[in-house]
């Protein structure tokens, strides 16, 4: 989300090194460049089965039917691994310009350059090796800090074949969570985004400041004392195995209207 630009009535960018162009001129209307469609509907996860996604929602859970019916257009996107991941592990405390700043940058000095009629200059995200030979010091003059080292030595790793991101795909949910938090800046909660965003692991469930504060409020809001371990295990059970979905839907609705703070019926 972090990669993609103004364009005319939409957005241009690059999905996975394919340049394209969307726009959505009324809520049931999608346009994108002629011969795109496969990719970017990939991409934006239309062919989600959401039918069988929610049906393993808890029933009865006023909060989420409330978020559900606010956004139901919202789906998940399917990232290229090597960019959603690293994207991920140079966002850590920073604004959403911040990070747009620091991935344009990285682009723009170790990425592809990429043009095509009709749309704007394009940098595809540095491969591992491109990062890997770019050096720590060549990365931080990209504003990312402390996160140069964790970029620089997980692109390492990577390139150096200590881990494999394709072969993630074949590993257990467990399996490759561990997996993915080995690399150097991966902990748990990174581990889980890229998994929910870029392995279309759906039952992975990120928790950050944003959705521990609204799982609070709507659920164990007459309880104290309520530890992270606890409410980790609730998401866990509670949402089911499409829990990443469920995720996102509450953090939207929550994040972006006052109705997260209204009250729902507490978790048991």
């Amino acid at each position: 989300m972090f990669h993609w630009h103004p364009w005319q009535e939409g957005f241009a960018g690059l999905i996975d090194g394919t340049p394209v162009y969307i726009g959505q001129p009324s809520p049931d209307v999608l346009r994108c460049t002629p011969g795109s469609e496969e990719v970017v509907a990939d991409y934006l996860g239309l062919n989600h089965d959401m039918e069988r996604i929610t049906s393993g929602f808890p029933a009865g859970d006023a909060a989420l039917e409330r978020a559900m019916n606010w956004c139901p257009g919202l789906r998940l996107l399917r990232q290229p691994r090597w960019e959603c991941l690293a994207t991920f592990i140079t966002s850590s405390l920073k604004q959403v310009a911040h990070i747009r700043m620091m991935s344009l940058k990285l682009r723009e000095r170790f990425g592809e350059r990429i043009c095509a009629p009709g749309l704007p200059e394009l940098f595809r995200y540095p491969a591992p090796d491109a990062i890997a030979r770019a050096g720590e010091t060549a990365l931080r003059e990209c504003g990312l800090g402390y996160r140069a080292a964790f970029l620089h030595r997980a692109a390492r790793d990577i390139t150096e074949g200590r881990i494999d991101l394709e072969s993630v795909a074949s590993l257990s949910d467990s399996g490759a969570l561990e997996a993915l938090c080995g690399l150097h800046g991966v902990g748990e909660k990174i581990a889980s985004c890229a998994l929910l965003f870029a392995w279309d692991r759906h039952g992975a469930f990120p928790i950050d400041v944003w959705i521990e504060r609204a799982l609070r409020e709507l659920y164990f809001a007459r309880r104290r004392n309520v530890t992270p371990r606890k409410i980790r295990e609730f998401a866990w059970k509670h949402f089911g195995p499409a829990r990443g979905y469920a995720q996102q839907f509450l953090f939207h609705w929550a994040r972006l209207t006052d109705c997260g703070r209204r009250s729902a019926p507490e978790a048991k």
